[in-house]
């Protein structure tokens, strides 16, 4: 994940959490970042979920795999 600044720029703190391609600075939602700003392991998205773009959180879901053994078991419902 990568931050964007607000207005204030750093000193502000963090605006907003979006989800990258590694190594790139455009979010998941198309919106263009600073390489420099401060980044965090995408496993940190539940820790801060009123500064997550909804955006990527929703465009990452989309593309992640669903993979049954990381769920728990009998879901869905039979």
């Amino acid at each position: 994940m990568l931050a964007e600044y607000g207005p204030s720029g750093p000193a502000g703190g963090v605006k907003t959490w979006h989800i990258v391609r590694e190594g790139a600075a455009v979010g998941l939602c198309g919106r263009e970042l600073d390489m420099s700003a401060p980044q965090r392991d995408p496993g940190l998205w539940d820790r801060t979920p009123s500064l997550n773009c909804h955006t990527c959180g929703a465009v990452f879901l989309r593309e992640a795999p669903y993979v049954p053994g990381e769920h728990e078991e009998g879901w869905p419902a039979s």
